[in-house]
């Protein structure tokens, strides 16, 4: 039955040589004292870098690999073959960020996919025709005819649903752009500084108000399993599993449990060029966006040097952080200091022991970083062909530029393969997310080829209490091929948690990664977080470092 999905063979990657692309250090020379400084050249870390030094803070980012980009990079893994690392799509990039910082004028452009979803069924065809497939894009009509393959009736709501949706999403966008509420400001210091933190609670009124009468309908899909939600809309199996994969994509949890309702709302808040819900690839791969954000910061000034690993962040006698050590013993001293790093590598790494109490190192424990994602980067000489919709002589049809979803023909399928990995197995049937960017970015991969990125869950962190080895990579890496068939080598990488934590209701907002750190500042003064641990969470491109400079800033105005 597998085999009916994908009938080409391809070869894959298979080795880690080759040049790896990106952005080496300018040749301005490492300062001993900045205003700021920001540990990780990640995209949050460059944004909150380039927003900054607009605001008159000389800035300088320090990452560690030759790199930059975090999890946002491209790197040719095999020669003539460029991936998209580890992060494979644009949409949350916020519109605000994206014009503010002219990231088109540094070199951004993105190709936008339509359609964006394809789903092949896993069946027989019925007398002669080729087995189904469910395909979305931006076509309302023509999605309404997909779906009605399956369901008249899912057709005819399916409409009122993503109105629904986009509602709700478009009321929470004042969220996204600002820092959570200031309790701790609100509720104690001067009637200054009270009245300061007030201006926090403006975008949750905004969001209020904008929801009106809609607040219950949004508290139930943020608090609840997606399932319930599609259950009320939907009959057809493949189009609940369909919609249901963005409700879990990224996160170790199921359709059924609570909170997967906000997983998929966090993925429909996106927006390219204009064009709300859209999704599309960066030309060159993600790394471009970086380099973009990055020829930004630099045209504003902020110095830039890869190849730089922070050993510890430097404490005063004070209790301030007053900038970083190099792990090869240069000091460089800093008014701030931005760590664009996990709270667990700021704190439990980088921070000297004993600068922070015990109670709040315990809480930094406690930060679930759970992740069912297995990423597998495929260089193939041909274009998979699918028997759901077969094209001729290799060329591409609309459905190759869509997320294709495999083993997603139904909702028990995804149910089983998360039921497996929380009892420490890799799932035999993963959920499988397949993207072959070049065929709209003819820049990735050479003529008549392809790169092929599958974006795989679930599997476990440990296989029944142990540690991963080699060989169970490859089994792993062959019961996806299974699917897919072929029995070549290829890359595969098992990442840690991809939105720098869970994205479950107690790691959301107010409790983003800690109720302490919400606000970006942490027990340290001068010391504070700007990555996707931070409100609004992964994916949210920019919005955490955005956010992250603006309360810098705010402090020290205020100082």
């Amino acid at each position: 039955m597998a085999a009916a999905v994908w009938t080409d063979r391809g070869r894959r990657a298979a080795t880690l040589a080759g040049t790896l692309t990106g952005s080496r250090s300018t040749h301005t020379a490492l300062k001993s004292q900045y205003d700021a400084l920001v540990i990780g050249g990640g995209h949050n870390g460059l944004v909150a870098a380039a927003y900054l030094q607009k605001g008159g803070l000389k800035t300088a980012v320090l990452e560690r690999r030759h790199v930059l980009g975090g999890a946002a990079v491209s790197e040719e893994i095999f020669p003539g073959f460029h991936f998209s690392r580890c992060s494979y799509l644009l949409s949350l990039l916020r519109p605000h960020i994206y014009k503010d910082l002219e990231l088109k004028k540094h070199g951004l452009k993105v190709y936008m996919r339509d359609p964006h979803a394809f789903t092949p069924m896993l069946e027989e065809g019925v007398r002669g025709a080729p087995p189904r497939s469910l395909t979305l894009g931006s076509d309302l009509k023509m999605n309404q005819m997909e779906i009605g393959k399956f369901s008249q009736k899912d057709a005819e709501a399916y409409p009122e649903f993503v109105a629904h949706l986009e509602k709700l999403a478009g009321a929470i966008h004042p969220l996204l752009d600002a820092p959570p509420v200031d309790i701790p400001g609100i509720t104690a210091g001067s009637l200054r500084k009270r009245l300061a933190a007030a201006n926090t609670l403006s975008p949750i009124i905004k969001c209020g108000l904008k929801l009106g009468k809609n607040i219950p309908d949004f508290y139930e899909i943020v608090t609840a399993p997606i399932m319930k939600i599609l259950t009320q809309w939907f009959d057809s199996e493949p189009l609940r599993a369909t919609l249901a994969t963005d409700g879990v994509i990224g996160a170790m949890t199921s359709p059924s449990n609570p909170g997967s309702g906000y997983v998929l709302l966090h993925h429909v808040m996106g927006e390219l060029e204009k064009e709300k819900g859209a999704w599309g690839y960066v030309e060159g791969g993600m790394g471009g966006v970086s380099q973009a954000i990055a020829s930004a910061a630099r045209s504003y000034g902020v110095d830039i040097f890869t190849e730089k690993d922070v050993g510890q962040i430097l404490v005063g006698s004070n209790g301030a952080a007053k900038g970083v050590v190099l792990k090869d013993g240069t000091e460089i001293h800093s008014k701030v200091v931005l760590s664009n790093a996990t709270p667990y590598v700021t704190f439990k790494n980088l921070t000297p022991q004993g600068a922070l109490s015990p109670e709040f190192m315990k809480a930094v424990d406690q930060i679930d970083y759970t992740s069912p994602v297995t990423k597998i980067n495929v260089a193939v000489d041909k274009l998979p062909n699918f028997l759901a919709a077969p094209t001729p002589d290799d060329k591409p049809g609309p459905h190759h530029q869509c997320s294709i979803h495999l083993n997603c023909e139904s909702v028990e399928v995804l149910e089983t393969a998360y039921k497996e990995a929380l009892n420490g197995r890799p799932s035999a049937r993963p959920m499988l997310e397949m993207t072959i960017p070049s065929v709209l970015d003819p820049t990735l991969a050479p003529p008549g080829c392809h790169v092929v990125s599958l974006f795989t869950q679930f599997t476990p962190y440990h296989i029944e209490g142990r540690e991963w080895t080699d060989q169970d990579r490859e089994a792993f890496a062959d019961t996806v091929i299974q699917q897919i068939p072929d029995k070549n080598k290829m890359l595969v990488l098992f990442l840690q948690n991809i939105f720098h934590g869970s994205m479950s209701l107690d790691q959301l907002y107010l409790a983003r990664p800690l109720p302490s750190l919400s606000n970006y500042r942490s027990p340290i003064k001068g010391l504070y977080l700007c990555g996707s641990s931070c409100h609004p969470g992964g994916g949210v491109m920019g919005s955490p470092g955005w956010n992250a400079a603006l309360t810098v800033m705010a402090d020290q105005k205020h100082q």
